[in-house]
């Protein structure tokens, strides 16, 4: 059965970082997954509404999933502090109890939104590659194997963290190195994979959000990395859009490819350089498509 979702796009690949969102629609009709693109839906908040007010994120997030439920459909994110905030928003409306629910659904009718009703899984593209699609059936779409690209996957916070049942070990997780492997590459581990990016500091904190991000960067080339891979773009942000300014901070250069999950997986089953946005990265990612003879 074909595969398909309700696409939660969010905020930073429709702005900043637009090839996140290019490289996720390409890999996911190379595999012939189907997305409904959410075009309603709203930012989720990065876990900043609930400083204000818990009821504000969830009413927020509530619409974000009814959106989906009204296609019948699980909603798809490919942002790891997306599937945090909603899918946490998802567990904690579900056990709610009926006064608290009617209170959220109550400002939604107000809308002239559908209501809330738990019906559909809030997912992150990761899970969905690995679980729904399968390893195997990548491996067998595989056009350019990735032999020899040595990578660091970077899960950062959320993914891990965010639910109370996260898909894989938030301390030893394993999924993004076995999707490495049925493509080709070669998995890198270092002690900074399942850490903070430093993102959530860089608006008050800014140097220490720096050098934690550089220390990741750090750690990923002393253990061998040829770039580093992540399911988020807020890390994107911090790790490749500001690396720049990292190296300034730390007196260290890096220059160290940031790739998204999205946009590896793409290139092994044969979607160009080109199409997938690899162009508009800070930090240049040349060595990693002359590793690949690309």
């Amino acid at each position: 059965m074909a595969l398909k979702y309700a696409y939660f796009p969010g905020c930073v690949a429709q702005g900043a970082c637009r090839e996140l969102d290019q490289s996720t629609k390409a890999v996911t009709r190379s595999l012939g997954i189907e997305l409904i693109e959410l075009k309603k839906a709203s930012c989720c908040g990065s876990g900043t509404f609930k400083e204000d007010s818990q009821l504000l994120e969830d009413t927020v997030n509530a619409r974000n999933i009814a959106l989906a439920e009204e296609l019948n459909l699980p909603l798809l994110t490919h942002c790891s502090t997306c599937q945090g905030v909603i899918g946490h928003v998802d567990e904690r409306l579900k056990s709610a109890d009926s006064e608290y629910l009617n209170q959220v659904n109550g400002f939604l009718k107000k809308e002239g939104c559908s209501p809330y009703k738990g019906t559909s899984e809030v997912k992150h593209l990761l899970w969905a590659l690995v679980a729904d699609y399968g390893l195997e059936a990548i491996a067998q779409k595989v056009t350019n194997k990735l032999s020899g690209l040595k990578c660091a996957a970077f899960y950062g916070c959320y993914l891990l963290r965010g639910q109370e049942h996260p898909y894989d070990d938030p301390f030893n997780p394993k999924s993004m190195e076995n999707l490495f492997e049925a493509i080709g590459a070669t998995p890198i581990y270092y002690r900074g994979r399942t850490q903070c990016c430093g993102w959530p500091l860089s608006s008050y904190a800014t140097e220490q959000s720096f050098k934690m991000a550089g220390t990741h960067i750090e750690e990923a080339i002393a253990a061998g990395a040829d770039c580093i891979v992540t399911p988020c773009p807020l890390c994107h942000l911090n790790l490749d859009s500001r690396q720049p300014e990292v190296e300034q901070v730390i007196g260290k250069t890096l220059g160290l490819p940031v790739l998204h999950l999205s946009q590896l997986v793409a290139l092994a089953i044969g979607v160009s350089p080109q199409e997938l946005g690899l162009d508009r990265h800070i930090v240049s990612t040349k060595s990693v498509l002359a590793k690949l003879g690309r």
